[in-house]
C-alpha cells in the first residue's frame, strides 16, 4: 500500500475517534472526502470543489480509498 494511503487512512481514524488531528491541508481535505464529512474540512477551505481543486495529484488516491479501502477506516 502506498504511503499516502496508509497515511489518509491513519487520518481518517484519528478524526473519527478523536475529532482532531495534526495532518496536512491536503490530508485533512482528502479525508473530508473519503469520510463524506465536509465539517473535516481545514476553516479556510469550506468551499468543496475549492477543496477539491487542492488535492491534485491526491484525488486518485481519494476514489481508491473509496473504492478499495474503507474497511480500513474504523467506525
Amino acid at each position: 500500500m502506498k504511503w499516502e494511503i496508509e497515511k489518509i487512512i491513519n487520518v481518517a481514524n484519528d478524526l473519527q475517534h478523536t475529532g482532531t488531528t495534526g495532518a496536512s491541508t491536503g490530508e485533512q481535505i482528502a479525508v473530508a472526502f473519503v469520510l463524506n464529512r465536509m465539517e473535516f474540512l481545514p476553516a479556510n477551505y469550506r468551499d468543496a470543489v475549492e477543496a477539491w481543486e487542492r488535492l491534485d495529484n491526491w484525488q486518485g488516491y481519494v476514489k481508491l480509498i473509496k473504492r478499495d479501502y474503507m474497511h480500513l477506516i474504523e467506525k
